[in-house]
């Protein structure tokens, strides 16, 4: 419940400073309209402005306001979001178009001004944002490329967006709203400098340096780092860092990675990581002693959120087995006696991450294990195929609708199994997932 009060909390917050530029704008008085079109065109185009700043606050990643949610749900609200304050920047300006001809007249090479041509830059990079953004894989655009062109896009074009409406000068123009509007932008400004030069700077204080690389099944390899003459972060198990390591904290080159190890293990954390890209390719290279920069812990994807009276079930999918290794060892190292269930999905038995020391957990705790293999060799005793609702009868327990469940691996996996659960009578608040695919 607190988690729920908290988490409407923050979403009221939001709303507040979604609208306030807008209501801000219609304080005092009012300049002489063009009629309701012209109006509602205004509105649109402050309610994408104060849209567009907040956009910033979103990935800023504020611990206290991403708790109730988790990071990546809001990695995935700041995406959709997107969309629609660019519908709002673009129903702007064709509103204008097909109801104002003098636009049309502001618009021709000889007419154009400044604010004019900021405005439509910006709209223009707004789009460039959408589309590379909803398209990248299918671009092939590169991860850490990516980011630092959407981070570029996005803080021209809310300049532009500035320049904009101080050129236009409609709703502003008396002092009292120029000030207030200032203040806006001021605390845009300090968030920027907060995020890209204060945070970099901390994390560079609290250094970790790497202890060793271990391999694992799967292509996978788990990082071993140790804290640099300070003491490590406590986190619940089952979340995750921001990890920078090869480069600087001002570079950002950062990397979301599940924490794979005890909360309980004290002195050390372990990153599970599997090779699908140029930075998870190099991990395995890491010396000892190399230089990384943490920030976080970050999820809302744990055991310690939802306590479940009699066990819990987990379902994983390739290297979705790292947060839920990280809660099934918790779980061994506080020597707990409930039940739990465990459903780990991969291609072949060698794609399985952690096998044996799954399989070795199952000394220390309740555990009951289903593998289940796409691929499955010769005298294989487990299940084969994709979970289904078949697999999931023949193995959960019988009070399964009383429990709580954590999913972790591909989308379409997690959509399923959900989906499957749901079916079965598992109440939605009782479905627990965690997703890693942020754009």
């Amino acid at each position: 419940m607190r988690y729920v009060i908290w988490g409407l909390f923050w979403i009221a917050v939001y709303l507040v400073l979604a609208l306030f530029p807008c209501l801000v704008l219609l304080y005092g008085d009012m300049p002489g309209g063009y009629g309701f079109w012209w109006d509602f065109s205004m509105a649109l185009g402050f309610a994408a402005a104060s849209m567009m700043a907040l956009m910033f606050f979103l990935t800023a990643r504020f611990k206290r306001a991403a708790l109730p949610f988790g990071v990546d749900i809001i990695y995935y609200f700041h995406k959709h979001i997107s969309l629609l304050l660019f519908l709002f920047a673009a129903a702007h300006a064709i509103i204008l178009l097909t109801t104002e001809p003098v636009v049309w007249v502001m618009l021709r090479p000889a007419q154009l001004n400044r604010y004019m041509a900021a405005g439509i830059v910006s709209l223009i990079m707004l789009a460039l944002i959408v589309v590379s953004s909803l398209f990248r894989k299918e671009f092939q655009i590169h991860y850490d490329n990516w980011r630092l062109i959407h981070a570029f896009l996005a803080a021209a074009a809310f300049i532009l967006v500035l320049v904009h409406i101080e050129g236009v000068g409609y709703y502003i123009s008396t002092p009292a709203k120029r000030i207030i509007w200032g203040m806006i932008m001021g605390s845009w400004l300090l968030l920027f400098l907060y995020v890209r030069m204060v945070k970099p700077i901390r994390l560079l204080g609290k250094p970790y340096k790497v202890k060793e690389v271990i391999a694992e099944k799967g292509n996978a390899h788990t990082l071993v780092i140790v804290p640099e003459q300070h003491q490590e972060f406590d986190f619940q198990p089952g979340q995750f860092v921001w990890l920078t390591m090869f480069h600087s904290p001002f570079s950002m080159k950062e990397h979301p990675f599940s924490i794979s190890s005890s909360p309980e293990q004290k002195g050390e954390l372990h990153f599970t990581i599997k090779e699908l890209g140029d930075f998870s390719r190099r991990i395995k290279y890491a010396a000892p002693g190399q230089a990384v920069y943490i920030d976080g812990p970050y999820g809302s994807f744990s055991i310690d959120r939802h306590f479940s009276e009699k066990g819990y079930v987990f379902i994983a999918g390739g290297i979705g087995i790292a947060p839920i290794r990280s809660m099934l060892r918790t779980l061994a190292d506080r020597g707990d006696l409930r039940t739990h269930t465990l459903f780990y999905a991969a291609s072949t038995i060698e794609k399985l991450t952690f096998y044996e020391d799954l399989n070795a957990l199952k000394e220390r705790l309740d555990l009951k294990i289903i593998y289940l293999l796409e691929h499955s060799p010769e005298g294989w005793q487990g299940e084969t195929g994709f979970l289904s609702n078949m697999i999931l009868e023949r193995h959960l327990p019988e009070h399964f609708r009383e429990l709580d469940y954590f999913i972790c691996g591909p989308v379409p996996m997690i959509h399923l199994a959900e989906k499957k659960l749901h079916k079965l009578g598992v109440a939605l608040h009782c479905l627990h997932s965690e997703l890693f695919d942020f754009v």
